[in-house]
């Protein structure tokens, strides 16, 4: 295999037009994931984790909408940014117990919580409709996780 090196770089408005950056007009999905370290406890429970412990958590946002003009659908950055803003700095190294809404700190629980953070920065943001939530997963060991997807919160929504 042999690897050849550009002989020049793509120029916009020379070589690519500003109506070909945009491939497609399909739905596609962006996810971006972090991890953060919180400590907690599970009120009425008999297993370990109803004393006072921590965990590495992982967070993963899978979000969807058609691309713009350029081609993006959400920048990462942007994704990067409203989590970090909205979930990120509020858990990370803190006592979940303390910071969150009043609740057991499951990560069935917070992981509804975080869902709501996202959706409500996508909406301020002027995001919505066009990008939406449709799966946050938050892991509390590498082996486990709870998930929320847009169908059903929408559908308790409705239900409701």
């Amino acid at each position: 295999m042999t690897y050849e090196i550009p002989k020049q770089i793509q120029q916009f408005g020379t070589d690519i037009e500003a109506h070909q950056l945009r491939y497609h007009n399909r739905r596609v999905l962006v996810s971006k994931e972090f991890t953060f370290d919180s400590a907690h406890h599970l009120h009425l429970y008999d297993g370990k984790c109803k004393s006072l412990h921590g965990h590495t958590y992982k967070l993963q946002t899978i979000l969807s909408g058609t691309t713009d003009s350029r081609g993006l659908t959400i920048d990462f950055a942007d994704m990067k940014r409203i989590a970090k803003e909205r979930v990120i700095d509020k858990l990370d190294h803190r006592y979940l117990n303390e910071v969150l809404p009043p609740m057991n700190t499951t990560a069935e629980n917070m992981v509804v919580w975080v869902y709501e953070q996202i959706q409500a920065a996508l909406v301020e943001e002027g995001h919505h409709p066009n990008v939406r939530i449709e799966e946050i997963r938050l892991w509390e060991t590498p082996t486990s996780y709870a998930a929320v997807t847009r169908a059903f919160m929408e559908a308790d929504e409705h239900a409701g």
